[in-house]
């Protein structure tokens, strides 16, 4: 009898856990990050005309269209800057899949996105995680040159915490480094800063994106890459032949081209996140200033998972988040006004 089975490297592998996705309207979702609102109306439209469109035919390989817009909307200094996947997820695959081979090592910090690992796992590589110092800085010895270490990951800001690494800081780490710098910009959009113009300086940063969060487009996986176009040229060679869909091309592209719009959203979704830490502050939560659309925040008595249950039992949706070795707390995404509302009254009444 032939023997099926999955290679042996993936029998030890944990795979990476989504966040619950309940049916729609049942559930106040303040667990996965999504932007509460919906997409910018033109991106609506868009869609709308491309269903009647050449379904029927393969996508741009390359995404050019979108390429081209990005560039346009992000001032880089051409559409060969970038390039397109299938979700932010589909690129950073890329990229384990393009440099880190079998027993090669994958830095990243602790606590922060673990399918980083997952990835790392796939490929029979290594992964090293560098603990956070206290306040969410960086130690010294995350830029040690290993002779077997082949990518560093950074997400910026960061998940649980929302915290930011200052560009001037990813250059030193980048000057550094013997290897690649990933910075992972999902949440960039909500930050005070970010390191788009760092990728011009070195050919050894690059910068990842995603249209999940900010734009209000997580149901269509639409990610992409900013680095050196030589780098860009390698890198395509190796991706899926056609790893991004005709309409998610096509909403990326309006919604790459809605600036105005995007600043609009961003803001009203920073000023909930500035209310909401105010709640929890005065519910004695410690809260980590968030520059992501999401907070993270852990009260003196515990309780984290009970309060989680409590408000699922409520159908409120947080995210419950235990990381070995540092501690356990609760991630809420920054919904609506009348959402957080809803959520603050229900955590007040768990701990009366």
């Amino acid at each position: 009898m032939t023997k099926i089975d999955l290679r042996p490297a993936l029998a030890k592998m944990l795979p990476y856990a989504p966040g619950e996705q309940p049916p729609p309207g049942k559930f106040i979702k303040l667990n996965t990050n999504e932007n509460p609102y919906p997409p910018a109306p033109a991106v609506v439209s868009a869609l709308q005309e491309a269903a009647t469109g050449p379904l029927n035919r393969y996508p741009d390989p390359m995404a050019n269209a979108f390429r081209r817009a990005a560039a346009d909307a992000l001032g880089l200094p051409g559409p060969e800057w970038v390039l397109a996947g299938n979700g932010s997820d589909d690129i950073l695959t890329i990229l384990v899949r393009g440099f880190v081979g079998e027993q090669e090592k994958l830095r990243l910090p602790y606590p922060s996105y673990i399918l980083y690992r997952t990835l790392a796992d796939i490929q029979a590589a290594n992964w090293e995680q560098i603990h956070f110092l206290d306040g969410w800085h960086l130690p010294t010895h995350f830029t040690n040159a290993d002779d077997d270490l082949r990518l560093v990951f950074l997400p910026n800001p960061n998940s649980p915490s929302g915290t930011v690494v200052a560009p001037e800081q990813i250059s030193e780490i980048a000057s550094a480094l013997p290897c690649p710098l990933v910075v992972d910009e999902a949440y960039a959009d909500f930050a005070d800063s970010n390191c788009l113009d760092l990728v011009q300086k070195h050919d050894n940063l690059l910068v990842t994106r995603t249209f999940s969060k900010a734009y209000g487009l997580a149901g269509i996986r639409f990610g992409f890459l900013v680095a050196q176009p030589a780098l860009i040229n390698r890198l395509a060679s190796i991706k899926d032949s056609y790893n991004c869909d005709y309409l998610s091309i096509v909403a990326a592209t309006a919604a790459i081209s809605q600036q105005d719009w995007l600043t609009e959203v961003v803001a009203k979704l920073k000023q909930t996140r500035q209310r909401m830490e105010q709640r929890l502050t005065e519910m004695d939560f410690h809260v980590t200033p968030s520059q992501a659309n999401f907070v993270w925040a852990q009260h003196p008595q515990g309780q984290h998972q009970e309060l989680y249950d409590f408000l699922k039992k409520n159908q409120i949706l947080v995210r419950y988040m235990d990381f070995p070795d540092w501690g356990d707390g609760i991630r809420i995404s920054v919904g609506t006004d009348q959402q957080i509302d809803a959520c603050m009254m229900m955590i007040e009444r768990f701990f009366q």
